[in-house]
């Protein structure tokens, strides 16, 4: 059995099946990727939910809507609402001008250019786009956000380095030969290695000794070898 598998197998045996985000389709996505700054899960869903009731998750219905609507719901995604806004209309407007208002026609040309043309949109890059489209069901590896990205890191694929491009190629690289192909499960892998991340392996004072992976863990073995060290 690769590592890969064994630690997302261990994963999933403490955390569960993970729990997909309620957006469906690449508009909804970009929508849930845009919903909230630096708030946790339960914020996103809040506001997620509430442009879903109040306003509606089409691109027509969220440029229609007036700012009278749109802000209050921005201002419990967090700092800056306004410009949350401007992006929520930016991505209605992108999506009707460029693509007839049916951002899945996307899925009908190669995957390359179905990852250009989510990178239209704003905050959504290389690995925002990576991600939407694994969601959607269309992969051709495992996209990682920060979460998941330190989590493999710390477990010893590829190495962190100052460039935050050059540490999620890395870390790609050295995934391949392990990856399964199932989209299913490379989906399941993504969502696993973030719900870790934020909840055990965290940036700041990770929590090793409650971590079901720690015994493959190189970070986990360095901070106990720290630990270990006689104080003089």
């Amino acid at each position: 059995m690769h590592k890969f598998t064994h630690v997302i197998q261990r994963l999933r045996k403490h955390y569960g099946e993970p729990e997909i985000p309620p957006a469906r389709g690449p508009f909804e996505l970009i929508l849930w990727e845009n919903a909230v700054y630096l708030l946790p899960d339960t914020r996103r869903l809040e506001v997620f939910n509430a442009l879903r009731e109040q306003v509606g998750l089409t691109p027509e219905a969220i440029d229609a809507a007036p700012d009278t609507v749109l802000l209050p719901i921005a201002i419990r995604g967090g700092m800056r609402p306004e410009m949350r806004v401007f992006r929520w209309r930016q991505i209605a407007q992108i999506t009707m001008r460029q693509f007839g208002g049916r951002l899945e026609s996307i899925f009908e040309g190669p995957y390359a250019e179905a990852k250009k043309a989510l990178k239209l949109f704003p905050t959504i890059g290389d690995p925002g786009a990576e991600r939407i489209l694994l969601l959607c069901g269309v992969a051709t590896g495992l996209p990682l956000e920060s979460n998941g990205l330190r989590v493999l890191t710390r477990l010893g694929w590829g190495r962190t380095q100052k460039n935050y491009g050059a540490t999620y190629r890395s870390v790609q690289d050295a995934l391949k030969p392990e990856l399964p192909v199932h989209v299913e499960r490379l989906k399941q892998a993504h969502l696993l290695l973030r719900i870790h991340g934020k909840t055990l392996c965290k940036e700041r004072m990770p929590l090793c000794h409650q971590c079901p992976v720690s015994t493959s863990c190189r970070y986990a073995e360095s901070m106990a070898a720290s630990l270990a060290r006689p104080v003089r």
